[in-house]
This record gives structure tokens, sequence and C-alpha cells, in this order.
């Protein structure tokens, strides 16, 4: 997978990503893919608002907290949980429901992984766009 050109300070954005993050997953439409998981490959990639971009925003170097930006850790949980929870039949509700959950303007690929021999994978890839993605202080522990 080409990596997106998303990072712009012209546009005040950094690109926050997951990367090749394989999981095993219950997905697919027919029997045989209910019964047994499936490998699948996510790539979640994130234009983040970024305030040090802004002319004049702040200093140059921000505070060194996790409270102003993405935590991709609990980003990482939370494709965990959306794979984790069950079966989907389709690799565009998956990638939908982990960019619902990235909360904004993610680029989400999911991949299924042995779905062909003569294939790497087959997939889906859709983009979200929303307000801001900074991990809320109140949301941090």
């Amino acid at each position: 997978m080409d990596t997106p050109r998303i990072a712009s300070s012209t546009r005040a954005l950094r690109h926050v990503f997951l990367r090749d993050m394989v999981l095993a997953a219950s997905i697919g439409i027919y029997p045989h893919e209910e019964a047994t998981k499936q490998r699948v490959r996510i790539n979640v990639d994130l234009g983040v608002e970024d305030d040090g971009a802004r002319a004049l925003s702040r200093a140059r170097v921000g505070r060194d907290e996790l409270s102003r930006v993405v935590d991709y850790e609990k980003l990482a949980a939370a494709v965990r949980g959306i794979v984790a929870a069950g079966h989907v039949r389709l690799v565009e509700t998956m990638a939908e429901r982990i960019a619902e959950a990235c909360l904004a303007d993610p680029r989400v690929r999911v991949e299924k992984l042995d779905i062909f021999a003569d294939a790497t994978s087959a997939g889906v890839e859709i983009e979200r766009r929303q307000g801001d993605l900074s991990t809320r202080p109140e949301e941090n522990r």
C-alpha cells in the first residue's frame, strides 16, 4: 500500500497512522467464512488538526502530553475490539466501523489476506471526514 500524503503545513494537518495490523476476523458472506476466522490487514490513516502548523498558534514544540495528540494505543485497541466483537459480513462494514471509532477523517483499508490463492489480498479502502481527532483531556487516564 502506498502511504498517502496527508500531513500538510498549509492545511495544518499531521498524519497519524496504524500500519499493517494483521488480525484474525470472523468476516464474510459465505457459511464457511462464519465457521473459520481469516486474516485481515488493517491500515488507518488520520488527518489530525495540528495546532503547531498554524502560524503563531503556539510555540514550535507543544506540551509533551498525551492529551494534545491522538493516542494510537487507544486507536489500536479500538480496532482490535471491533474485529473481535463478532462476525461481520462485509469488509466495507468493518472498515466503516473502524472509521467511526476513529472519530473523524480516517482513511481505513481492510484487506482479507487468504481469500484467493493467486492474489495477496482483496478488500476495501474508505475515507471519512469530520472535525478534530485530537484526544480530549477528559478521555485520558
